[in-house]
């Protein structure tokens, strides 16, 4: 059957409610998996155990199947895959370094700041850790601009042509961090491969990710996966509408509730859906709206 070795994923992190922003992510993902007839999966990226808050992926997951958005396969929980990041750490070897430095000390020599706002790390333990500092975190080594892969370059269905140098850009950022928690970067990157994800669609926001989990990939021997990013949704003041900058919780306690949380979010990426009276009526209005611009006909 055609479609059958696509396999996408919504990956949201159980540190609040999910909100209009991760709702259209989780829509966008959905459907994209649904036109071209694959796998849809869903992961809870609770790798940061500190930050996770109890019941809230509970929650999520109920949420979806009330917005009629039912995953397959079993449910992946990131904080019960530590060893297997730590596998892959291994497996990176000398690419990987121990970094003693704190973070005032990499905010007093950063070379830049990166384009999520993150220092870029100057590579002071990149030859050893220097005398009287203790390991603190794990590095990535990224390679030269003029070494290969030193400049990560992939097609965005969304976005067009993407180019990143890692060295001038990001620098050498971190696999495991200070407070011993495995760093989103790597932990994606692993569960993707093991997952088989063939696409991945989610917010713009983690398009200056993209190069480095390439690069992982490329260090791991993974493939990489078409990608997709979406515009994030954003507040009256401009900021990206999230957890930190007060979200409201989705409220879909009836059909009607979920019906016109599922219209906004499709009217937010494009996708015309007047008229759906019904969540039956909406559904097969997204899927055709979504097929138009993203299915395998528009490729």
């Amino acid at each position: 059957m055609p479609g059958m070795n696509y396999v996408g994923r919504f990956a949201p992190s159980p540190t609040g409610p999910l909100h209009a922003g991760s709702l259209v992510a989780a829509l966008a993902s959905y459907l994209d998996a649904r036109v071209h007839r694959g796998q849809w999966l869903v992961r809870i990226e609770d790798v940061d155990e500190g930050r996770a808050v109890p019941g809230v992926a509970a929650g999520m997951l109920d949420l979806l199947q009330r917005l009629g958005m039912q995953w397959d396969g079993e449910v992946l929980w990131q904080s019960r895959r530590t060893a297997r990041y730590a596998a892959a750490a291994e497996r990176l070897g000398t690419h990987a370094y121990a970094c003693g430095c704190n973070r005032r000390e990499i905010a007093d020599s950063r070379l830049g700041i990166a384009a999520d706002g993150a220092a870029i790390y100057p590579g002071t333990c990149r030859h050893g850790l220097p005398a009287g500092k203790s390991l603190r975190a794990l590095r990535l080594r990224v390679p030269d601009p003029d070494q290969p892969d030193g400049v990560i370059t992939f097609e965005d269905r969304c976005a067009g042509p993407v180019r990143q140098v890692l060295a001038r850009e990001v620098g050498d950022f971190v696999l495991k961090r200070a407070d011993g928690y495995w760093a989103y970067q790597l932990a994606v990157v692993v569960d993707d491969a093991e997952q088989g994800v063939t696409d991945v669609v989610r917010g713009a926001d983690l398009l200056d990710s993209t190069a480095r989990q390439i690069y992982l990939q490329h260090l791991l021997g993974y493939p990489v996966p078409r990608y997709l990013h979406l515009p994030v949704v954003r507040n009256a003041n401009g900021e990206k509408l999230s957890k930190q900058t007060g979200a409201a919780a989705i409220s879909a306690d009836s059909a009607d509730e979920a019906l016109a949380v599922l219209c906004a979010a499709a009217r937010f990426i494009g996708l015309d859906v007047a008229g759906a009276g019904t969540l039956a009526g909406f559904w097969e209005r997204a899927l055709a709206g979504w097929d138009a611009r993203f299915g395998p006909a528009a490729r």
